[in-house]
């Protein structure tokens, strides 16, 4: 991802909690405020490094503590579904729903601290794969197949 957006000539910056000195800078939460001051974009890496925690609690987490307007949930499939696309043909995908709807159905698109630390910091979350041809791109875009969970699980 890194790779695009430079290709782009879109300043960014990679940071990890875990220590990844050749590929990316420490997360140390002011200078990532800082990156994002000088309209630069951040990736977060690798989690938080803490055990019990996953990689999708802690993108929610670092939207949360970033004051993200969105959180970018690149997969291999492109949106939430009623079931696994992967393995039911009839599986259907949902252009928006809420995050109670995400826990109520237990969809498997993240895991619920995830979810609820996203409700409750109001940061909806956009899903879309990372396989198609222009999906980063489209979402950004608010264009092209991507489901859209936030409270009022609208578009």
């Amino acid at each position: 991802m890194q790779s695009a957006l430079e290709q782009k000539d879109v300043p960014v910056r990679v940071m990890s909690a875990l220590p990844i000195s050749a590929v990316c800078e420490p997360y140390i939460r002011r200078r990532a405020m800082r990156h994002m001051e000088k309209g630069r974009i951040v990736i977060f890496a690798a989690g938080t490094g803490n055990p019990f925690f996953t990689t999708d609690t802690a993108a929610a987490l670092r939207a949360s503590e970033m004051n993200c307007d969105a959180l970018l949930k690149g997969t291999r499939v492109d949106g939430v579904y009623d079931s696994d696309p992967e393995k039911s043909a009839n599986a259907k995908r949902f252009d928006a729903l809420s995050y109670i709807d995400v826990l109520s159905r237990d969809l498997k698109v993240m895991d619920a601290s995830a979810i609820s630390l996203s409700r409750e910091n109001n940061i909806p979350i956009l899903v879309f794969s990372i396989s198609n041809s222009g999906g980063f791109n489209s979402v950004l875009k608010h264009d092209g197949a991507f489901t859209l969970v936030n409270e009022a699980g609208a578009r």
